[in-house]
């Protein structure tokens, strides 16, 4: 079942039978659980670890075939805290996939868009950011902080410093104060050279600066937060609420990032946002993956009032899908309208790109061998 047919009644019964995972060779992970009724659910998981995510994932089975998928929260907290070792990367990731998929079912099973089961729209459409383009007149784009190469030195001399400085301005003069351009420096730069490019680019307007050093000293975050006007964002690398809790606290971001394929899917990211809205931030969902993460990441942002943008929001996913997204217009992505996640994946399209993932890899310091932070 697509989603096309005729929703089943809220009291009709409806048993998971199945999980299934695929590792595609760009290393995205996808899962496909099934259901007695014919409706399938599809998520997507972590792409670093993709062999041990998928492999969890399977063991949730255990769990899930035979039982009604329609509960998800409950679902949720049971694969959640049935673990003894929770939380990390990969049991968040197959959580995130798993709650991802049933969010799918469940919407498909009544025939709406999840974000009509997460309260309805907050908003009429979607802004994104991306490609900067005339024709999608997509408007905010994010860049790296590197020139020839990454600021991944201790302390980077001035030469490199002002080098980065002549890029970004050259970029701004270019594009003009009518696009947002956030700078990334994912989490690869030691925090004194991050405090000299954070003060040395300020003249130039960053919309944000994006993790700054590494998300583990959240203290030190805060510190260089704390010294510029320029608005932090971190997430992609922060699992849970657990996770998300000391930074708002301690105002070491003002954006979060929160990816729904590893932060808890859509469950988690709705209490996130709900935490951050406390805190008066918003949210700007992490997405380098594929079409189950943006159309995941598209529900969240259509139900909750703290929605800042979208990252990647503009890529049609073409490749893997029946048929791709409606287009960006003006800059934004419309609201799905399709039930549950709003996209189908075409199986065939998906087994022609099934196979081994890239491998691990290490990145080392040209001048010396040392290894430094990817």
């Amino acid at each position: 079942m697509s989603g096309t047919e005729a929703p089943i009644g809220p009291n009709d019964a409806i048993k998971v039978t199945k999980i299934e995972t695929f590792v595609l060779k760009n290393s995205w992970v996808f899962v496909k659980i099934s259901t007695d009724a014919g409706i399938t659910g599809w998520g997507e998981m972590l792409k670093d670890d993709a062999k041990a995510c998928a492999a969890g994932a399977l063991e949730v089975a255990d769990y899930l075939v035979g039982k009604d998928p329609r509960p998800v929260t409950h679902h949720w907290q049971a694969i959640h805290r049935g673990a003894f070792y929770r939380g990390g990367p990969i049991k968040t990731a197959i959580s995130s996939g798993i709650d991802m998929a049933l969010w799918d079912i469940t919407g498909k099973c009544y025939g709406v868009p999840v974000y009509k089961l997460l309260g309805g729209p907050t908003r009429e459409r979607i802004r994104v950011y991306g490609e900067v383009s005339e024709k999608t007149g997509v408007n905010a784009m994010k860049v790296g902080p590197g020139t020839s190469r990454s600021p991944f030195k201790y302390i980077e001399g001035q030469k490199f410093v002002d080098e980065m400085v002549e890029r970004f301005k050259a970029l701004r003069e270019q594009h003009g104060s009518g696009v947002d351009i956030g700078v990334d420096f994912h989490g690869a730069v030691q925090p004194p050279t991050a405090l000299l490019l954070v003060k040395a680019l300020e003249p130039y307007h960053p919309w944000f600066y994006e993790e700054i050093v590494q998300a583990l000293n959240i203290d030190v975050m805060a510190e260089i937060a704390a010294k510029t006007h320029i608005p932090i964002a971190t997430g992609e690398r922060i699992f849970t609420k657990w996770g998300f809790k000391e930074i708002l606290e301690k105002r070491a971001a003002h954006i979060l990032q929160p990816d729904v394929c590893y932060a808890g899917g859509i469950t988690e990211l709705k209490i996130i946002a709900g935490m951050a809205e406390a805190y008066y931030s918003p949210l700007a969902p992490h997405n380098p993956q594929g079409p189950c993460s943006l159309a995941a990441s598209l529900q969240i942002a259509a139900s909750i009032p703290n929605f800042l943008i979208q990252e990647r929001g503009d890529n049609e996913y073409a490749d893997l899908l029946a048929k791709p997204l409606p287009p960006v217009a003006n800059g934004h992505r419309p609201l799905p309208t399709e039930p549950g996640l709003g996209i189908t994946i075409d199986e065939d399209k998906l087994m022609d790109q099934v196979g081994e993932p890239n491998p691990y890899r290490a990145r080392l310091d040209p001048d010396d061998g040392s290894v430094v932070d990817w």
